[in-house]
């Protein structure tokens, strides 16, 4: 069955008008809904493997690039308020359901992404089926405290104050092909500026202290062998959740990007084992 994509405009914290896309290929899906959130410094449109694998088991994806990334307006890498991101995800939610219908609504979320919904989800869990984290921002790479109180000062007197922060692509994946794509994207970058750095730091101590208050269905998976996002954070996390329904896998060797690498089937195949045993749609 053809894919079939579409894209959309979605109206964000303060008015921002944010781009959306969706993707379907049963004429309504049959088994459920995912609203996707990216991570740090990419776009929706860099998850087509994932994409194919749960459009085709019955599941309609919706999506949009966040504030700051891709074809989304906004200052490339700044964020105001973390708070500014939820309210983004909840008009991709509403969006979802309104065009999806009476089916399970999952979220998921990659590396910044997965902390956004997971910090989403323990806010706003009405109507939610479960959410999926993969390799989620949970925890900062070794920062120096010199380079931290740097940041702290800069977010405070000059909040949109932007730097690089080099990201190593070459850390994203062991399949070079994917390293490359990534390399030539014209809508990736790796811009961050002072405020969504500390409002990141913040989000991260905000969710780990608030875990035990999530109550819907958890998957969280992560690469061991990611360079980017220390899997001890994820680890830490899944550990104060307090749900029964909780699921944590740890993929050995795995970089950060695991719907892009090398062993990416395997990745799916748990995704889509946890999606069906999660939807009450045949």
């Amino acid at each position: 069955m053809p894919l079939h994509q579409e894209e959309s405009q979605l109206v964000g914290a303060g008015g921002l008008a944010l781009f959306g896309k969706q993707w379907w290929k049963d004429a309504h899906p049959r088994r459920g809904a995912i609203a996707l959130v990216h991570g740090f410094g990419e776009h929706c449109d860099r998850y087509g493997y994932l994409v194919d694998a749960v459009t085709d088991r019955g599941y309609a994806v919706f999506s949009m690039d966040l504030r700051g990334h891709g074809r989304s307006p906004g200052k490339r890498g700044h964020v105001d308020r973390f708070d500014d991101f939820l309210v983004d995800v909840k008009a991709l939610v509403t969006h979802a359901r309104q065009v999806a219908g009476n089916v399970p609504l999952f979220l998921f979320g990659h590396s910044m992404g997965g902390l956004i919904v997971l910090s989403y989800a323990i806010r706003y869990p009405e109507g939610i089926k479960g959410v999926i984290a993969s390799s989620p921002y949970l925890k900062q790479a070794n920062v120096s405290p010199l380079l931290l109180a740097v940041a702290r000062l800069m977010a405070r007197v000059k909040p949109d104050f932007i730097t690089d922060s080099r990201l190593d692509v070459e850390s994203i994946s062991r399949d070079p092909n994917e390293v490359k794509r990534y390399a030539d994207d014209p809508l990736v970058h790796s811009l961050a500026s002072a405020k969504l750095a500390m409002e990141m730091e913040r989000a991260i101590r905000w969710t780990h202290e608030h875990a035990a208050a999530l109550r819907v269905p958890v998957l969280v998976y992560h690469g061991a062998g990611d360079r980017l996002v220390p899997i001890e954070g994820s680890r830490a996390f899944i550990q104060n959740v307090t749900l029964t329904d909780k699921q944590w896998v740890e993929f050995p060797a795995g970089y950060h990007e695991l719907h892009n690498d090398l062993d990416r089937s395997a990745v799916f195949s748990t995704l889509l084992a946890w999606l069906d045993s999660h939807s009450d749609k045949p």
